[in-house]
């Protein structure tokens, strides 16, 4: 039997983040996802494009500039020669990841040496649910509970699951967020992925986007605990404790780790293992829970052996509920060091690939980690986790 191939992460890279309705309002998503694109090739000069293998980008909402197959369709607008094929990726928030796992599998079995994968969501032109049409089996035949439909819904419910997770540890962990995003800005550690974007705006004109617009540097326990809970009255899930509707893409250089050492790539991270999982449409926050076990026990490693979590903060609560179930302290600073979503935003599809992006940046921060985890949960109940082993500085 033929031994699976190593993969490793090349490179990533994003836009800024933008709130949505702003920024990038007037701006394009296939040419958000096109400039990172464009940007990842030229910081990988030893890349010969026509050797790429295949292409694949995410998009929650595969309409108008994120439809018409966004995988092949940004593959030509970002110059890659017609000999690289390219296809589209739907798993709602875990797109992303998605596409980097669907592209590992294929160089995991020999048929590919190189691949790049990524993610848009332009939640300006593309709200949540838009154009959607769901089966009314879903709800006549209580396929899913009514409330599965609304994520916000979905995160009080977990608050209903968990009482002792509580609104105020909710709050704690946003302003957590926010402070460490703030402290990794001052410290220079996020803006090395980020890809400036020159994006048009009716009032201001051209306007360079060259840092995440959503952190709230200025935010306290007290301003937290004064905002309303729009899912419930008297509810504990915010817009403070919640990640924001976002614009923004993502994209990635995986490649078989001999293929990155005859090229004279970097390798910032090896792939261990990875998995999905489902659970409860209604309480879908819990899926990161049993997609990392099951990615634990596939490559027999234990939740003691990880160094370092990146768990994307969808809600505040959904990140407590899998911070509780394997006894991590809500502050842990192993988790989510240079914050996370509440702070910088969740463009959907594209989170997959931040939450990497801030792996390899942790683990280049921290040498002697060994081990760490990227996960998230996904709309309609499930979870997707990938492990990581730390690669950080090596190079052929």
């Amino acid at each position: 039997m033929t031994e699976l191939a190593n993969v490793v992460f090349v490179d990533g890279a994003r836009t800024p983040f933008a709130r949505a309705g702003s920024l990038y309002a007037q701006t394009r998503a296939d040419d958000l996802i096109v400039k990172v694109m464009r940007e990842l090739l030229r910081r990988n000069p030893n890349l010969p494009p026509e050797k790429i293998d295949d292409v694949a980008i995410a998009a929650a909402s595969q309409t108008g500039d994120q439809g018409m197959n966004i995988g092949r369709s940004a593959s030509l607008l970002a110059g890659l020669p017609n000999t690289v094929p390219g296809y589209s990726v739907d798993r709602w928030c875990a797109g992303a990841m998605t596409a980097v796992t669907t592209l590992s599998s294929a160089i995991m079995a020999g048929a590919y040496d190189l691949a790049l994968a990524g993610g848009v969501e332009h939640m300006t032109h593309h709200p949540m649910g838009e154009g959607m049409d769901p089966n009314p089996r879903y709800l006549s035949e209580r396929i899913v509970d009514p409330e599965a439909m609304a994520m916000g819904m979905t995160a009080e419910n977990l608050h209903d699951r968990f009482p002792h997770l509580t609104k105020e540890r909710a709050d704690a962990f946003a302003l957590g967020s926010q402070e460490k995003t703030a402290k990794a800005y001052a410290n220079g550690l996020i803006q090395p992925d980020l890809v400036p974007v020159v994006a048009r705006s009716a009032e201001l004109g051209s306007v360079l986007v060259s840092e995440d617009e959503s952190p709230r540097p200025g935010t306290t326990l007290e301003g937290l605990a004064s905002l309303k809970t729009p899912f419930r009255p008297h509810g504990r899930v915010s817009a403070g404790n919640a990640s924001g509707l976002s614009d923004g893409a993502t994209a990635a250089l995986l490649a078989n780790e001999q293929v990155a050492d005859q090229l004279g790539l970097s390798k910032k991270m090896r792939m261990v293992g990875f998995a999905f999982a489902g659970v409860e449409p209604e309480v879908m926050g819990v899926g990161p829970v049993p997609s990392t076990e099951k990615a634990l026990a596939r490559t027999g490693l234990t939740i003691d052996d990880i160094d370092l979590f990146e768990v994307n903060e969808a809600f505040a609560i959904q990140v407590l509920a899998f911070l509780d179930h394997f006894g991590i302290d809500d502050d842990d600073p192993r988790v989510n060091p240079m914050g996370g979503a509440i702070a910088v935003g969740h463009p959907l599809a594209s989170s997959g690939i931040r939450l990497m992006n801030n792996l390899a940046m942790d683990f280049t921060m921290n040498p002697t980690a060994k081990y760490g985890i990227t996960t998230m949960c996904i709309g309609l109940g499930m979870g997707g986790t990938v492990i990581w082993e730390n690669l950080s500085g090596s190079k052929a």
